[in-house]
């Protein structure tokens, strides 16, 4: 498939478009696909008050600003802590592609923030509510055989009341904000339009390190208005490209219906996908195949693996004890919104990998393909969100809208490996609306029918809803004892351990989010509790916390999973606090990545495998004592410090990445501190400088 350069002359168009015919009768590829990124016009707002005028094909968009996706809008104000635009917007671009006879043509928008009405040639297309799952459209009928063709988006992140999330500590952003492409198939395919999903779902029915059985079905959909004789061939590669095992089927696909076609396929001896020890990826092809060749083919990456929950035990992973430690994340980006690139996804996972984390909580929505894809890669497992937050509603039509979203999760991301568990609610809360109770049981029965192979989960915070605490499979506790005032000091996390271990469906629970505020520029030696909602969120009262924190919650088996609250510093316009407005300071890196905070460090050095030495506070560099504390976080057993070339001695690790030299006296000006260590009989050292006044 070639799409039309629009600033050809009539004569090279024409030319070009007979150059396609011939290629159509000469044979096309089973499935080809072009991303559609550049070349948009966008207006914000709807042009004179009309909800449609723009999306005919004579409007005149010819004053709109150019863009390319991704696109969104509101972060600019937003991340300035002020009221951001939440409205419509308008997308509209030429779409020249000369559509061939014996193939069929279908939009895919990865995304769009929050309710898209997509429009070719001035007629409807197909709407998407929810400002987080993929939908695609099929546009074969309505593509001009001329080949130029107009499509308009309108895209609204207008507050509705059936569109999840009502509520949040996170903006919901306008706007393309993830990749669109135009696909092309032959008249029989996998369905592209099943919740945009692939087409094919592979279930892991029973996986063992003798056999791996896979239950896979197809949506096969027939355009034609003949009966078509197939072969439905499923195979796995592994990853040199080898075929390790095949399985066919004759099949006959009735005209114009989609049908789920099922196919089994058994793997001898696997290699399984072992999470960061070895996150193995076999190749999987569904083909659809006719006596004239490959009518349809998709491929997946395949990690075979089990796990399962022991509510005294924790988290297993093919038999084996696999602790899931990590981190929240959000999609949002410093000075971007949600519009980011692949290589700011590679630099998340670059540091959430740095750190050593096992697991990721992809909080409180779905996000995007290629970041599941980079978990898969890197062995990080996913508890993976819906959008539904703080709140159901009452809109007749929430349930229904919710129950979409929650396919468009399970459909469009059912075969990566990575993602453990489908998550349905973050922190429900008894405000004077409807009853959570059934709408939690009817997706909880969706999602379980769906993809009987993974457990739901949710996090809450409440203990006035108990019940609905045991409608998901398994249970996420977000505490914030020593942080927020309504939950308690510090020491209350060694008493929660025990109080909330019977309170999920089967015993045992995660703490998905725990932490507290800090400001990078913000210094306090010895930091009692700050408010957190004040301006004052000194780097040090993070360390204390998390220091505190971990050691309790790594000590009790039956809390299979831990998440820190967050991985990073994320825009939350209405909060003004710690310094920084319209920010939330939890991360353990800043939100424009560029600094590690001391608490990241402090997590590496319990972790990671790679060696570890960090002085902390090492940003605390204008001193007013003379005497002060020295801490270390490092894996080494111990350390030696040296102030000004002078030796302090050797002190000893605490066991928990801690090491600590007491009332360590400063000289007038400035100081040079460094550190030495030895591991694995490799020498690490890490140096900074403060200065005492005079």
């Amino acid at each position: 498939m070639r799409l039309l350069n629009s600033s050809f002359s009539g004569l090279r168009r024409a030319l070009l478009c007979s150059l396609l015919l011939v290629a159509g009768r000469l044979g096309a590829a089973p499935r080809e696909s072009v991303d559609l990124n550049s070349d948009w016009r966008f207006q914000r707002g709807d042009p004179s008050g009309d909800t449609n005028g723009a999306s005919d094909s004579s409007f005149n968009d010819g004053d709109w600003e150019k863009i390319s996706i991704p696109h969104c809008w509101g972060w600019e104000d937003a991340q300035q802590g002020k009221q951001y635009y939440r409205g419509p917007g308008w997308y509209r671009r030429e779409l020249n592609v000369m559509p061939r006879a014996g193939r069929r043509y279908f939009l895919r928008f990865e995304a769009a923030g929050s309710v898209a009405d997509v429009y070719l040639n001035g007629k409807p297309a197909g709407e998407h509510r929810g400002a987080f799952g993929a939908f695609c459209f099929e546009i074969t009928k309505q593509l001009k055989s001329t080949g130029t063709n107009s499509l308009a988006v309108r895209v609204s992140n207008t507050p509705d009341p059936d569109v999840t999330p009502l509520s949040g500590d996170f903006p919901v952003y306008g706007g393309l904000y993830r990749s669109v492409h135009l696909i092309e198939t032959g008249e029989t395919c996998f369905e592209p339009t099943d919740h945009a999903s692939p087409g094919v779902a592979w279930m892991q029915s029973n996986v063992s390190t003798d056999r791996a059985v896979l239950n896979v079905t197809a949506q096969i959909s027939n355009s034609t208005r003949n009966k078509q004789p197939l072969t439905l061939v499923a195979k796995v590669l592994d990853a040199d490209g080898r075929e390790v095992s095949r399985a066919e089927q004759q099949i006959t696909v009735p005209p114009v219906v989609t049908v789920p076609c099922p196919i089994q396929i058994t793997v001898e001896k696997p290699h399984l996908w072992n999470g960061r020890k070895d996150p193995y990826l076999y190749r999987a092809i569904v083909e659809l195949r006719s006596t004239d060749g490959v009518r349809d083919s998709v491929e997946q990456p395949l990690g075979l693996r089990s796990y399962y929950v022991d509510p005294d035990k924790g988290f297993f992973l093919n038999g084996q004890p696999y602790h899931l430690h990590g981190v929240n994340r959000h999609q949002d980006r410093l000075d971007k919104g949600w519009a980011i690139s692949e290589a700011d996804q590679d630099e998340d996972m670059a540091l959430i990998k740095e750190m050593g984390c096992t697991v990721v909580r992809l909080s409180h929505y779905q996000q995007s393909d290629y970041f599941y894809s980079l978990c898969d890669k890197a062995g990080i497992l996913v508890w993976t969100e819906l959008s539904q937050v703080d709140k159901i509603g009452g809109d007749p039509r929430f349930e229904e809208t919710s129950r979409n979203q929650l396919l468009d999760l399970i459909r469009q991301n059912i075969n990566h490996p990575s993602i453990f568990a489908w998550s349905l609610f973050n922190e429900i809360r008894p405000w004077g609306g409807p009853d959570p109770h059934r709408e939690l049981q009817d997706l909880k029965m969706v999602a379980n029918g769906e993809d009987p192979t993974r457990p739901t989960t949710a996090a809450t915070c409440r203990t006035d809803l108990p019940q609905m605490n045991k409608i998901p499979d398994l249970l996420g506790w977000n505490v914030y004892y020593g942080w927020y005032g309504d939950w308690g000091p510090l020491s209350d996390f060694d008493p929660m351990r025990e109080g909330y271990r019977y309170t999920s469906q089967h015993g045992g629970y995660a703490v998905s989010e725990y932490g507290a505020g800090a400001n990078v520029r913000q210094h306090e030696e010895h930091p009692k509790k700050p408010k957190n909602d004040g301006q004052w969120h000194p780097e040090e009262y993070q360390n204390v916390l998390h220091e505190y924190a971990w050691p309790q919650l790594k000590a009790a088996p039956y809390i299979w999973g831990t998440f820190v609250w967050c991985m990073f510093d994320f825009t939350s316009y209405w909060r003004h606090e710690g310094g920084v407005p319209g920010r939330n300071d939890k991360g353990l890196v800043t939100a424009d990545r560029k600094i590690r905070k001391d608490a990241f460090y402090f997590y590496k050095a319990n972790w990671s495998d790679e060696p570890v030495l960090y002085i902390t506070s090492r940003r605390y560099t204008d001193r007013t004592n003379a005497v002060t504390d020295v801490k270390v976080y490092s894996n080494a057993a111990q350390a030696e410090l040296l102030v000004n070339g002078t030796s302090h001695g050797v002190q000893t690790n605490d066991g928990n990445g801690v090491i600590i030299w007491k009332d360590v006296t400063l000289a007038r000006g400035r100081n040079s501190i460094d550190a030495r260590a030895q591991r694995n009989g490799g020498a690490l050292s890490d140096s900074c400088a403060w200065t005492l006044r005079e």
